[in-house]
């Protein structure tokens, strides 16, 4: 008999793009079959993402997944997390007239995913990425608001223009609850999610998204069968400086430009 899910989640569903509403209730229902008490404790905690966001990250169709980039999970701020991965809500402007924002410097990830891109752009050395390498770069992108972004949210929408689906492994944070702990949670749901996108490409006689896998909670992910059927880039998550120098990185974005106007 199937483990009924909270009404409060089942109306969040609601808040997702059409085309995933019933994938997404169908992973809630994974999750409540596996462990019938998981869904009822999480509905009556505190989590984030606050703010009805918990599916924020589906907001395109189905369809129009051409990759998904899978990181650990929530920032454990409110401000900062914002029910997509990666993309802290903390963070406005992206370049400052000392190189990148402050914003973007508390936020280790982001700095050196953007130092990533500047690298792969040929506009940054990767042995020399300091600030005083790039105030000169900040300067020509501020001067040149319309080849260049200014924004975190104009970089989410260029992600989202190239077809990211930007999930996290587990899709809350709780400051009691180990984030491994409830990535494991989660997991149904993500086997769920991607047998959809599976199962939609399939339908459309189209190549599978492929799966960027950031970091060791991310990499759990080939736990699952269905992982196996889709293309994969994987390196260790952006926090670590070494991430800035992966090469399969660099070349899997480099192409896409995602700090041009698009």
């Amino acid at each position: 008999m199937s483990q009924q899910i909270p009404n409060n989640l089942l109306q969040l569903c609601q808040r997702a793009h059409p085309s995933w509403q019933a994938i997404l209730q169908q992973g809630l229902q994974a999750i409540a079959d596996h462990d019938p008490v998981y869904l009822a404790t999480l509905a009556e905690d505190q989590y984030l993402p606050t703010q009805g966001r918990l599916f924020a990250a589906f907001e395109q169709p189905v369809e129009a997944v051409r990759y998904v980039l899978v990181g650990e999970g929530p920032y454990p701020r409110e401000a900062s997390a914002t029910g997509v991965c990666f993309m802290d809500g903390a963070v406005d402007s992206l370049w400052s007239d000392k190189g990148l924002s402050k914003q973007v410097n508390r936020a280790t990830s982001l700095r050196n995913f953007m130092k990533m891109l500047l690298v792969a752009a040929d506009q940054l050395a990767a042995d020399n990425t300091s600030g005083d390498a790039l105030a000169g770069i900040a300067a020509q992108a501020q001067a040149n608001p319309a080849s260049t972004i200014q924004t975190l949210a104009e970089l989410q929408r260029n992600l989202t223009t190239q077809g990211f689906l930007l999930l996290n492994a587990s899709l809350v944070f709780r400051h009691h609850v180990a984030p491994v702990k409830d990535a494991k949670a989660w997991k149904p749901f993500l086997d769920t999610v991607l047998n959809g996108l599976a199962n939609a490409a399939r339908e459309r006689h189209a190549r599978l998204p492929t799966l960027v896998l950031w970091g060791k909670i991310a990499e759990q992910l080939h736990a699952l069968p269905v992982v196996a059927q889709f293309p994969q880039a994987a390196a260790e998550h952006p926090y670590n400086l070494s991430f800035i120098q992966h090469q399969g990185m660099q070349q899997l974005f480099g192409p896409m430009q995602l700090l041009r106007q698009q």
